[in-house]
Protein backbone atom coordinates (compact mmCIF):
# COMPACT_ATOMS: atom_id res chain seq x y z
CA UNK A 1 0.00 0.00 0.00
CA UNK A 2 0.95 3.49 -0.98
CA UNK A 3 1.02 5.77 1.29
CA UNK A 4 0.58 9.66 -0.02
CA UNK A 5 1.36 13.01 1.94
CA UNK A 6 -0.71 16.49 1.12
CA UNK A 7 1.85 19.12 0.55
CA UNK A 8 0.94 21.80 3.58
CA UNK A 9 0.07 24.71 3.00
CA UNK A 10 2.53 27.66 3.90
CA UNK A 11 2.19 28.82 7.41
CA UNK A 12 0.03 32.17 7.59
CA UNK A 13 3.29 34.60 7.94
CA UNK A 14 5.65 32.36 5.60
CA UNK A 15 7.96 35.89 5.54
CA UNK A 16 8.53 35.30 9.21
CA UNK A 17 9.36 31.62 9.24
CA UNK A 18 11.75 32.44 6.41
CA UNK A 19 13.15 35.01 8.63
CA UNK A 20 13.33 32.45 11.45
CA UNK A 21 15.13 29.74 9.43
CA UNK A 22 18.10 32.72 8.27
CA UNK A 23 17.70 32.47 4.91
CA UNK A 24 16.60 34.55 1.59
CA UNK A 25 13.24 34.59 0.13
CA UNK A 26 12.95 32.42 -3.17
CA UNK A 27 10.87 31.99 -6.14
CA UNK A 28 9.67 29.00 -4.92
CA UNK A 29 8.51 30.64 -1.17
CA UNK A 30 6.79 33.46 -3.99
CA UNK A 31 4.94 30.44 -5.67
CA UNK A 32 4.30 28.44 -2.27
CA UNK A 33 2.22 31.54 -1.33
CA UNK A 34 0.82 32.51 -4.34
CA UNK A 35 -0.73 29.25 -4.84
CA UNK A 36 1.09 29.04 -8.58
CA UNK A 37 4.33 27.37 -10.40
CA UNK A 38 7.33 28.36 -9.61
CA UNK A 39 7.94 28.68 -13.84
CA UNK A 40 4.83 30.83 -13.35
CA UNK A 41 6.78 33.32 -10.96
CA UNK A 42 9.30 33.31 -13.17
CA UNK A 43 7.42 34.04 -15.74
CA UNK A 44 6.33 37.37 -14.06
CA UNK A 45 9.21 38.40 -13.50
CA UNK A 46 10.95 38.02 -17.11
CA UNK A 47 9.96 41.12 -19.63
CA UNK A 48 7.71 39.90 -22.13
CA UNK A 49 7.02 36.50 -21.09
CA UNK A 50 3.57 35.56 -21.88
CA UNK A 51 1.13 35.34 -18.07
CA UNK A 52 -1.99 35.93 -17.40
CA UNK A 53 -3.53 38.90 -15.18
CA UNK A 54 -4.56 36.87 -12.36
CA UNK A 55 -1.76 34.84 -12.20
CA UNK A 56 0.43 37.98 -12.40
CA UNK A 57 -1.48 39.79 -10.19
CA UNK A 58 -1.15 36.63 -6.96
CA UNK A 59 2.56 36.74 -7.85
CA UNK A 60 3.42 40.01 -7.46
CA UNK A 61 1.04 40.31 -4.45
CA UNK A 62 2.93 37.56 -2.75
CA UNK A 63 6.58 38.78 -3.96
CA UNK A 64 5.50 42.05 -2.20
CA UNK A 65 4.98 40.39 1.17
CA UNK A 66 7.77 38.26 1.25
CA UNK A 67 9.57 41.53 0.16
CA UNK A 68 10.73 38.75 -2.97
CA UNK A 69 13.72 40.05 -4.95
CA UNK A 70 14.60 38.29 -8.21
CA UNK A 71 17.88 36.90 -7.85
CA UNK A 72 19.31 38.28 -11.32
CA UNK A 73 22.68 35.83 -11.28
CA UNK A 74 20.73 32.54 -10.54
CA UNK A 75 18.59 33.65 -13.49
CA UNK A 76 21.31 34.00 -15.67
CA UNK A 77 22.88 30.54 -15.16
CA UNK A 78 19.51 29.50 -16.63
CA UNK A 79 19.23 31.28 -19.11
CA UNK A 80 22.63 31.89 -19.83
CA UNK A 81 22.12 35.81 -20.36
CA UNK A 82 23.29 38.27 -17.95
CA UNK A 83 20.14 40.53 -19.19
CA UNK A 84 23.28 43.32 -19.22
CA UNK A 85 24.44 45.72 -22.08
CA UNK A 86 27.69 47.61 -22.34
CA UNK A 87 27.86 50.65 -23.38
CA UNK A 88 31.49 51.63 -23.92
CA UNK A 89 31.78 55.32 -24.47
CA UNK A 90 34.68 57.97 -24.35
CA UNK A 91 34.01 61.16 -21.88
CA UNK A 92 35.97 63.12 -23.96
CA UNK A 93 33.84 62.57 -26.78
CA UNK A 94 32.51 66.22 -26.64
CA UNK A 95 29.60 67.98 -24.81
CA UNK A 96 26.89 65.75 -25.57
CA UNK A 97 27.85 62.67 -23.74
CA UNK A 98 25.29 62.82 -21.08
CA UNK A 99 22.65 63.00 -23.68
CA UNK A 100 23.98 60.23 -25.34
CA UNK A 101 24.54 58.13 -22.57
CA UNK A 102 20.69 59.35 -20.89
CA UNK A 103 19.65 58.31 -23.70
CA UNK A 104 21.20 54.86 -24.86
CA UNK A 105 19.94 54.22 -21.22
CA UNK A 106 17.08 54.98 -21.59
CA UNK A 107 16.84 52.89 -25.01
CA UNK A 108 18.45 49.96 -23.30
CA UNK A 109 16.37 49.58 -20.43
CA UNK A 110 12.86 49.48 -22.49
CA UNK A 111 14.03 46.17 -23.83
CA UNK A 112 14.15 44.95 -20.40
CA UNK A 113 18.01 44.90 -20.22
CA UNK A 114 20.02 47.09 -17.86
CA UNK A 115 23.40 49.21 -19.08
CA UNK A 116 26.79 48.89 -17.58
CA UNK A 117 29.20 51.93 -18.23
CA UNK A 118 32.51 51.43 -19.76
CA UNK A 119 33.95 54.81 -19.60
CA UNK A 120 37.03 56.58 -21.59
CA UNK A 121 39.64 58.76 -21.04
CA UNK A 122 40.79 58.48 -24.94
CA UNK A 123 39.12 56.42 -27.66
CA UNK A 124 42.92 54.63 -28.07
CA UNK A 125 42.79 53.29 -24.97
CA UNK A 126 39.93 51.06 -25.26
CA UNK A 127 41.88 48.04 -25.70
CA UNK A 128 43.08 47.85 -22.50
CA UNK A 129 39.14 48.14 -21.13
CA UNK A 130 37.77 44.91 -23.47
CA UNK A 131 39.10 42.27 -20.46
CA UNK A 132 36.53 43.94 -17.86
CA UNK A 133 33.98 44.00 -21.03
CA UNK A 134 34.69 40.24 -20.91
CA UNK A 135 34.63 40.01 -17.61
CA UNK A 136 30.85 40.86 -16.68
CA UNK A 137 29.75 38.26 -19.76
CA UNK A 138 27.25 41.13 -20.92
CA UNK A 139 24.58 39.97 -23.41
CA UNK A 140 25.88 42.80 -26.22
CA UNK A 141 27.96 46.10 -26.39
CA UNK A 142 27.31 49.48 -27.93
CA UNK A 143 30.50 51.10 -28.42
CA UNK A 144 31.09 54.52 -29.10
CA UNK A 145 34.39 54.23 -29.49
CA UNK A 146 36.37 53.50 -32.55
CA UNK A 147 37.86 49.51 -32.84
CA UNK A 148 40.61 48.00 -34.72
CA UNK A 149 39.80 44.98 -37.22
CA UNK A 150 41.74 42.67 -34.26
CA UNK A 151 39.02 44.15 -31.79
CA UNK A 152 36.18 43.76 -34.19
CA UNK A 153 37.62 40.38 -34.67
CA UNK A 154 37.93 39.38 -31.01
CA UNK A 155 33.83 40.67 -30.48
CA UNK A 156 33.11 37.73 -33.53
CA UNK A 157 35.04 34.94 -31.91
CA UNK A 158 33.48 35.63 -28.28
CA UNK A 159 30.16 35.76 -30.18
CA UNK A 160 29.25 39.24 -28.06
CA UNK A 161 26.31 40.94 -30.38
CA UNK A 162 28.19 44.89 -31.15
CA UNK A 163 26.23 47.86 -32.18
CA UNK A 164 28.50 50.96 -33.50
CA UNK A 165 27.46 54.44 -32.03
CA UNK A 166 27.81 57.39 -34.28
CA UNK A 167 31.65 55.06 -35.42
CA UNK A 168 31.71 53.19 -38.13
CA UNK A 169 34.11 50.12 -39.45
CA UNK A 170 36.72 50.78 -41.95
CA UNK A 171 37.71 47.43 -43.57
CA UNK A 172 34.52 45.18 -41.76
CA UNK A 173 30.62 44.99 -41.92
CA UNK A 174 29.39 45.82 -38.70
CA UNK A 175 26.32 47.09 -37.11
CA UNK A 176 26.13 50.54 -36.99
CA UNK A 177 24.07 53.72 -36.02
CA UNK A 178 25.89 57.04 -37.15
CA UNK A 179 25.42 60.95 -37.93
CA UNK A 180 26.71 61.81 -40.94
CA UNK A 181 29.55 64.15 -40.16
CA UNK A 182 31.33 65.24 -43.17
CA UNK A 183 28.00 65.67 -44.56
CA UNK A 184 26.84 68.20 -42.25
CA UNK A 185 30.61 69.78 -42.46
CA UNK A 186 29.83 70.07 -45.95
CA UNK A 187 26.65 72.01 -45.45
CA UNK A 188 27.83 74.41 -42.92
CA UNK A 189 30.80 75.00 -44.91
CA UNK A 190 28.21 75.62 -47.77
CA UNK A 191 25.94 77.49 -46.06
CA UNK A 192 28.87 80.15 -45.03
CA UNK A 193 30.17 80.35 -48.44
CA UNK A 194 27.50 81.18 -49.36
CA UNK A 195 27.36 83.95 -47.25
CA UNK A 196 30.96 85.39 -48.57
CA UNK A 197 33.24 83.77 -46.37
CA UNK A 198 36.44 82.89 -48.05
CA UNK A 199 39.41 82.17 -44.89
CA UNK A 200 38.23 79.37 -43.18
CA UNK A 201 39.51 77.89 -39.75
CA UNK A 202 39.11 74.65 -38.10
CA UNK A 203 39.94 74.35 -34.16
CA UNK A 204 39.76 70.99 -34.49
CA UNK A 205 38.96 67.48 -31.75
CA UNK A 206 41.53 65.22 -29.87
CA UNK A 207 43.55 63.11 -32.76
CA UNK A 208 42.01 59.77 -31.57
CA UNK A 209 38.51 61.07 -32.13
CA UNK A 210 37.21 59.78 -35.28
CA UNK A 211 33.99 62.12 -35.06
CA UNK A 212 36.92 65.10 -35.31
CA UNK A 213 38.54 63.03 -38.14
CA UNK A 214 35.28 63.25 -40.60
CA UNK A 215 34.12 66.92 -39.37
CA UNK A 216 37.80 68.11 -40.52
CA UNK A 217 37.63 65.40 -43.69
CA UNK A 218 34.33 67.22 -44.90
CA UNK A 219 34.68 70.82 -44.40
CA UNK A 220 38.02 70.36 -46.07
CA UNK A 221 36.82 68.44 -49.02
CA UNK A 222 33.93 70.80 -49.80
CA UNK A 223 36.15 73.50 -49.19
CA UNK A 224 38.15 72.41 -52.16
CA UNK A 225 35.27 71.80 -54.14
CA UNK A 226 34.37 75.44 -54.36
CA UNK A 227 37.63 76.58 -55.12
CA UNK A 228 38.45 77.89 -51.69
CA UNK A 229 42.07 78.22 -49.79
CA UNK A 230 42.37 75.15 -47.75
CA UNK A 231 41.71 75.62 -43.83
CA UNK A 232 44.14 76.84 -41.45
CA UNK A 233 43.66 74.05 -38.64
CA UNK A 234 44.36 74.09 -34.90
CA UNK A 235 44.53 70.91 -32.69
CA UNK A 236 41.90 71.09 -29.43
CA UNK A 237 40.33 68.88 -27.17
CA UNK A 238 36.27 69.53 -27.14
CA UNK A 239 36.70 71.52 -23.82
CA UNK A 240 36.30 75.40 -23.60
CA UNK A 241 40.13 76.22 -22.85
CA UNK A 242 40.68 74.87 -26.38
CA UNK A 243 38.09 77.35 -28.09
CA UNK A 244 40.03 80.25 -27.06
CA UNK A 245 43.47 78.70 -27.09
CA UNK A 246 42.68 77.95 -31.07
CA UNK A 247 41.71 81.42 -31.76
CA UNK A 248 45.14 82.89 -30.54
CA UNK A 249 46.99 80.12 -32.53
CA UNK A 250 44.80 80.76 -35.37
CA UNK A 251 45.50 84.42 -35.48
CA UNK A 252 48.81 83.90 -34.83
CA UNK A 253 49.05 81.63 -37.80
CA UNK A 254 47.41 83.73 -40.30
CA UNK A 255 48.58 87.37 -39.14
CA UNK A 256 44.51 88.51 -38.78
CA UNK A 257 41.34 87.34 -37.63
CA UNK A 258 39.89 84.51 -40.31
CA UNK A 259 36.45 85.33 -41.57
CA UNK A 260 35.13 81.64 -40.11
CA UNK A 261 36.19 79.77 -37.50
CA UNK A 262 34.58 76.10 -36.89
CA UNK A 263 35.00 74.06 -33.97
CA UNK A 264 34.99 70.28 -33.23
CA UNK A 265 32.05 71.08 -30.54
CA UNK A 266 29.66 73.83 -29.30
CA UNK A 267 31.82 73.81 -26.17
CA UNK A 268 34.93 74.54 -27.92
CA UNK A 269 32.85 77.29 -30.01
CA UNK A 270 31.63 79.43 -27.21
CA UNK A 271 35.21 79.65 -25.83
CA UNK A 272 36.41 81.07 -28.96
CA UNK A 273 32.98 83.13 -29.30
CA UNK A 274 34.15 84.49 -25.20
CA UNK A 275 37.90 84.87 -26.81
CA UNK A 276 36.77 86.78 -29.40
CA UNK A 277 33.98 89.23 -27.80
CA UNK A 278 35.60 89.65 -24.41
CA UNK A 279 39.19 89.60 -24.90
CA UNK A 280 39.53 91.11 -28.67
CA UNK A 281 36.34 92.78 -28.71
CA UNK A 282 35.71 91.46 -32.12
CA UNK A 283 31.96 91.70 -33.04
CA UNK A 284 30.63 88.59 -34.22
CA UNK A 285 29.36 87.18 -36.45
CA UNK A 286 29.70 90.87 -38.38
CA UNK A 287 33.69 90.64 -38.10
CA UNK A 288 33.84 87.08 -37.41
CA UNK A 289 31.41 83.86 -37.82
CA UNK A 290 31.73 81.18 -35.54
CA UNK A 291 30.06 77.29 -35.57
CA UNK A 292 30.17 74.47 -33.46
CA UNK A 293 28.95 71.12 -33.33
CA UNK A 294 26.47 69.00 -31.09
CA UNK A 295 23.36 71.74 -30.46
CA UNK A 296 23.88 70.90 -26.69
CA UNK A 297 21.59 72.90 -24.09
CA UNK A 298 24.21 75.55 -23.63
CA UNK A 299 24.58 76.80 -27.17
CA UNK A 300 21.12 78.11 -27.47
CA UNK A 301 21.77 80.32 -24.11
CA UNK A 302 20.37 83.54 -24.98
CA UNK A 303 24.33 84.92 -24.33
CA UNK A 304 25.56 82.68 -27.10
CA UNK A 305 22.28 81.30 -29.35
CA UNK A 306 25.26 79.46 -31.31
CA UNK A 307 25.02 78.68 -34.72
CA UNK A 308 25.57 74.65 -34.89
CA UNK A 309 24.48 71.42 -35.96
CA UNK A 310 22.33 69.01 -34.10
CA UNK A 311 22.81 65.17 -34.50
CA UNK A 312 19.52 63.42 -33.64
CA UNK A 313 20.84 61.64 -30.88
CA UNK A 314 17.59 60.27 -29.60
CA UNK A 315 16.46 58.82 -33.30
CA UNK A 316 20.17 56.99 -32.90
CA UNK A 317 19.75 56.02 -29.65
CA UNK A 318 16.49 54.24 -30.61
CA UNK A 319 17.74 52.73 -33.72
CA UNK A 320 21.42 51.17 -31.47
CA UNK A 321 19.21 49.85 -28.92
CA UNK A 322 16.63 48.46 -31.22
CA UNK A 323 19.39 46.59 -33.74
CA UNK A 324 21.60 45.25 -30.94
CA UNK A 325 18.27 43.69 -29.35
CA UNK A 326 17.48 41.67 -32.91
CA UNK A 327 21.58 41.16 -32.81
CA UNK A 328 21.10 39.39 -29.19
CA UNK A 329 18.02 37.39 -30.39
CA UNK A 330 19.53 36.45 -33.88
CA UNK A 331 23.15 36.15 -33.78
CA UNK A 332 22.75 35.74 -37.95
CA UNK A 333 21.06 39.02 -38.91
CA UNK A 334 22.78 40.34 -41.49
CA UNK A 335 24.85 43.71 -40.93
CA UNK A 336 23.19 47.11 -41.21
CA UNK A 337 24.35 50.36 -41.30
CA UNK A 338 21.95 53.28 -40.57
CA UNK A 339 22.83 56.39 -41.48
CA UNK A 340 21.05 59.96 -40.31
CA UNK A 341 21.24 63.35 -41.12
CA UNK A 342 22.13 66.38 -39.15
CA UNK A 343 20.04 69.48 -38.20
CA UNK A 344 21.24 73.11 -39.35
CA UNK A 345 20.86 75.44 -36.10
CA UNK A 346 21.53 78.83 -37.70
CA UNK A 347 21.91 80.88 -34.34
CA UNK A 348 23.44 84.23 -34.31
CA UNK A 349 26.98 83.78 -34.39
CA UNK A 350 27.56 82.67 -37.93
CA UNK A 351 26.12 84.86 -41.00
CA UNK A 352 24.25 82.58 -43.29
CA UNK A 353 22.74 82.88 -46.62
CA UNK A 354 19.86 80.40 -47.82
CA UNK A 355 20.96 78.69 -50.84
CA UNK A 356 19.90 80.44 -54.46
CA UNK A 357 23.51 78.84 -56.29
CA UNK A 358 23.04 75.70 -57.71
CA UNK A 359 26.81 75.54 -57.76
CA UNK A 360 27.07 75.78 -54.57
CA UNK A 361 24.19 73.66 -53.43
CA UNK A 362 25.91 70.85 -55.69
Amino acid sequence: MTKTTALAPPPHDHKAAIARDGRRVTSYDVALVAGVSQSAVSRCFKPGASVSKSTYARVMKAAAGLDYIPNAAARSLITRRSNTVGVIISNRVNLYYPEALAELSAQITRHGKRPLLFTLEREADVGELLPDVWQYQVDGVIAAASLSDGQLDEFARRDVPLVLFNRAARGQSVHAVLCDQQEASRLLVTRLAAAGHRQFALIDGPEDSTIARERRLGACERLAELGLPAPLVVRGHFDYDSGARGLRELIAQLGRVPDAIICGSDLMAIGCLDYARHELGLQVPGQLSVAGFDAVDSSGWLSYNLTTLRQPIAQMALAAADMLETLIQQRDTAPERRVFGAQLIAGATARLRPLHDETLAA
